[in-house]
């Protein structure tokens, strides 16, 4: 796990800065993007994450217009949506657009690293 790149995109920047150091003290490479611009950015300079955490809404781009952006540059990505305001149609959108998973605001950070790990081997066996 020590290589395993996380990206935590969210306008909350307090929080995504949070989950990146905690990420970092469990042996993850974390870093944290301040909306979709800034996340597409870290991708444009060559930082390309196994695992996305991303926000459903922020202010520009939401979660799902930012999943399109992240999936087109980086299709092997796999995105995991956290949001404190679900929604059913956008889950299954996201799924419909190769989102992982749909996790709901507060999750546990051993839930959290469960599921990361579980995107990183879908990843590793090919999608299967």
């Amino acid at each position: 796990m020590k290589t395993t790149k996380v990206l935590i995109i969210d306008d909350e920047m307090e929080f995504a800065n949070t989950l990146a150091e905690r990420l970092r003290k469990r042996g993850f490479v974390s870093k944290a993007a301040n909306g979709a611009d800034a996340a597409i950015a870290i991708l444009d300079d060559g930082w390309i994450p196994e695992v996305v955490i991303l926000d459903l809404q922020m202010p520009g781009y939401d979660g799902l217009a930012t999943l399109d952006k992240l999936k087109a540059r980086s299709p092997a990505t796999e995105v995991i949506m956290l949001t404190g305001h679900p929604s059913t149609i956008s889950g299954v959108q996201g799924m419909h657009k190769g989102l992982f998973d749909y996790l709901m605001k507060p999750v546990s950070i051993d839930i959290l690293i469960e599921k990361i790990e579980a995107a990183l081997q879908k990843r590793l066996s090919g999608g299967n």
